[in-house]
């Protein structure tokens, strides 16, 4: 690794944060990682610890520069960040006034359902490419202001500051910085796809102030610069984007038309739009991929809450499994799911449904029903979900001619053939699956002046491929679809 071009990635994401140095080539030199507590007060909330999110990603940046050969070696970090999850800080103090509130919090539900009745769904989406679901930030933002004392007096004081993640990552590198990249304000609800700033009635209509808001910036360009105190020497931000945005630079889908889809705590598929703002007759989304001196390209994106998190829940909650990784041999050693089929509402159900109100239903069982046929009706799940968001797309002139996957759960063979069976698309998979770090380090390299594009960081820093082929018969194959539509009628 050259001496001082090495780029320092934080992945601040929803169960764990992680730090990682890469090379100019895409080699991984360090790797750091700690878990992130979840806190679930009520049913449908979801709360992380912003001083934990904060403390986690300095001691996994501290590890990972001392195991890449120290601070002298770094030229540029580099961040991406679970989106919509929102912190309310002080902005003199630096210190947050409550929890954070994770983008599966459905607490808000109710004030999106007043707004949806009062007839502003439709100018929202118009505006913003959003639909009103409690998973965006705009309505989270409300609710501390009208619900927590501290935010609430911290903004009659003038010190409130409100962001998502990474914007409280860099506030607290350097000491004060209070942006947000374009890919995550578009995450906001209070950002127009065609705008250069925030809104003014979007910020009235969801009760955000202005003034607490961050200013907007480029995805990649001089952003900010680390404390010295931190890693023991100033180093500049120079890149940052919403985990999804990040994942689709870092699998390489920089041309209109090429998809990729993420399998971590949920499942986010982004198609790359181009420069146009994309719009949605099929209750996807609308987003900003990214911004580059002031100047964007658009992706269309569906957004599945629940798939990582389904394993997680089948070990943590039901102790039917020890690992994550068992559900392969699992599902392998039964030759179907027996009928068993799992519609994982456990938050709601996310695009194209969009049903706040759903919940999760295991349907089929019966005393020959076994832990293996639940793994793998668990596996299926995510084959079927991403089936709903395909035929959405298709409706929507975004027709899908292969698959990019990447994310934890991606690294599952079984999962990875039957994604390919289930679409009858060829699916594609890099052999270095932590495509959301990748992207940010190409975000950050070219802020930084490494690379003089994106299609030349992506050239660099992208590697090799493997691709599953579809083999599952039509019949086999809609079968499955209608057990499949059969259970969604149950949630």
């Amino acid at each position: 690794m050259a001496e001082g071009g090495a780029i320092l990635v934080i992945d601040a994401g929803t169960t764990s944060n992680r730090a990682m140095v890469f090379s100019p080539d895409g080699a991984v030199h360090a790797l750091a990682q700690r878990p992130l507590t979840q806190h679930y007060p009520q049913p449908g909330w979801v709360e992380h610890e912003a001083g934990e999110i904060w403390q986690g990603v300095l001691a996994c940046t501290r590890q990972a520069v001392a195991q890449a050969g120290g601070v002298d070696r770094i030229a540029a970090i580099g961040i991406a960040n679970q989106r919509e999850t929102v912190v309310a800080w002080d902005k003199v103090s630096g210190e947050p006034l409550s929890r954070a509130i994770v983008w599966q919090d459905r607490r808000t539900a109710p004030a999106c359902e007043t707004l949806r009745a009062a007839g502003q769904e439709r100018a929202v989406q118009a505006a913003t490419g959003l639909i009103l679901d409690p998973y965006f930030s705009a309505t989270k933002m409300g609710w501390l202001i009208a619900n927590v004392s501290e935010v609430r007096a911290a903004k009659e004081a003038g010190r409130l500051a409100l962001g998502t993640v990474e914007s409280w990552l860099l506030f607290k590198l350097t000491g004060g910085a209070h942006f947000s990249d374009a890919s995550n304000a578009s995450r906001t609800s209070l950002l127009p796809l065609a705008g250069a700033d925030w809104d003014e009635a979007l910020c009235d209509l969801f009760g955000v102030p202005r003034a607490a808001l961050p200013e907007i910036c480029d995805c990649a360009g001089s952003i900010g610069m680390a404390l010295p105190e931190w890693l023991g020497a100033p180093v500049p931000v120079t890149g940052m984007a919403g985990d999804q945005q990040a994942a689709t630079i870092g699998q390489a889908c920089l041309a209109p038309g090429e998809t990729k889809a993420t399998y971590g705590t949920g499942a986010f598929v982004l198609a790359n739009m181009g420069a146009q703002v994309p719009s949605s007759a099929h209750r996807l989304l609308a987003t900003v991929l990214w911004q580059m001196g002031g100047e964007r390209a658009y992706a269309l994106e569906g957004s599945v809450f629940v798939a990582g998190s389904l394993v997680q829940w089948l070990r943590d909650s039901l102790g039917l499994i020890d690992a994550a990784t068992e559900t392969e041999a699992l599902a392998r050693s039964v030759p179907d799911s027996s009928g068993v089929v799992i519609v994982p509402a456990l938050s709601g159900l996310g695009a194209p449904h969009w049903r706040a109100d759903a919940r999760a239903s295991i349907t089929g069982l019966t005393f020959a029903s076994t832990r293996a046929h639940l793994a793998r009706a668990a596996l299926e799940a995510m084959a079927m979900q991403t089936r709903d968001l395909a035929e959405a797309f298709a409706a929507d002139g975004a027709r899908w001619t292969t698959l990019r996957i990447d994310g934890g759960m991606s690294a599952n063979d079984w999962m990875a053939q039957d994604l390919a069976d289930v679409l009858a698309l060829p699916v594609e998979r890099p052999v270095f699956v932590e495509t959301t770090a990748l992207g940010a380090g190409l975000l950050a390299g070219l802020g930084a002046g490494t690379f003089g594009s994106l299609a030349e960081a992506g050239k660099a820093m992208s590697g090799v491929r493997r691709t599953f082929t579809p083999a599952m018969s039509e019949t086999v194959r809609e079968e499955r679809i209608g057990s499949w539509r059969r259970a969604l009628e149950t949630v």
